[in-house]
């Protein structure tokens, strides 16, 4: 049944490209279909798909441009070098500095990789022949936000010692004593679990739903084709896709911005001693 379910990387759409409007076939939505994909290769029991290989693409798309823009600084710099930095300095000064302060500086390179990492692998959703954004799997979401909370969990510890530690993830400070009974768990389950699942899953989310809303209309648009009436409609359809995929580009920075603005806040309030 799996086998049947996974697509080829020229049929990301995967529909029927026969069938249209007024021609006795259903329109064919996309489905989970949508998400999975042969393995262009496999090393002993891992596969190796079409996702992890945008995922490689765009961290060395990531590396040689920073390496470009950097590697010969110049005092006037040159536009690559312009348009790095003021990359950089996007997320050092206005959420490593903004969000945790000077205590930020140690962490301004994992933000910066985050920020970036996050934003290429939902900007492959519109970049042609790709048109698949790598966050709306699930395991990719995951593995980041398990950075964040391994980085979230030592920061705590290393700062603050294990009891401190404890209290800074627990026991909020000015509270009277009794609330405490009650605070206590739910600011541990809070925390500790539910941070890192709702900020991989926010990510995974809005990645999984907007493509499926292009594919939608996507395939609406060549399904409605075929007819005067059906032209009018597949128009429409299109105009559609084009207004999703602008405002997609949007979401796609958003998200990448909300994941790394949460991974600093979280950081920040590692970085505070406990009360």
């Amino acid at each position: 049944m799996q086998k049947e379910l996974l697509v080829t990387d020229a049929q990301t759409l995967a529909f029927e490209t026969n069938c249209h409007l007024f021609k006795d076939c259903g329109f064919q939505a996309p489905s989970v279909w949508s998400f999975l994909f042969e393995p262009l290769f496999t090393i002993g029991p891992v596969e190796f798909n079409k996702p992890m290989l945008l995922a490689i693409i765009g961290t060395f798309a990531i590396l040689a441009f920073f390496w470009a823009g950097f590697s010969k600084p110049k005092v006037v710099p040159g536009k690559l070098q312009m348009v790095a930095e003021a990359l950089y300095d996007f997320v050092h000064r206005g959420i490593a500095k903004e969000v945790i302060g000077k205590k930020g500086e140690p962490f301004v390179p994992l933000l910066v990789s985050l920020f970036f990492f996050v934003w290429i692998l939902n900007l492959w959703a519109v970049i042609p022949i790709a048109q698949f954004p790598v966050s709306s799997v699930i395991a990719y979401p995951i593995g980041l936000a398990l950075v964040v909370w391994v980085t979230y969990m030592t920061v705590t510890f290393r700062s603050n010692g294990f009891v401190g530690g404890i209290r800074n993830l627990c026991v909020p400070s000015g509270l009277p004593k009794p609330i405490y009974v009650l605070l206590t768990p739910l600011e541990f389950i809070s925390n500790v679990f539910v941070r890192p699942f709702t900020l991989a899953v926010r990510l995974f989310a809005n990645m999984f739903a907007g493509h499926i809303l292009i594919l939608i209309f996507t395939i609406a648009t060549w399904y409605m084709l075929g007819t005067v009436l059906g032209t009018v409609y597949a128009s429409a359809s299109f105009v559609m896709t084009l207004v999703l995929t602008v405002f997609e580009l949007f979401i796609q920075a958003l998200q990448a911005y909300v994941f790394t603005v949460l991974t600093a806040t979280y950081l920040s309030q590692a970085l505070e001693e406990a009360h």
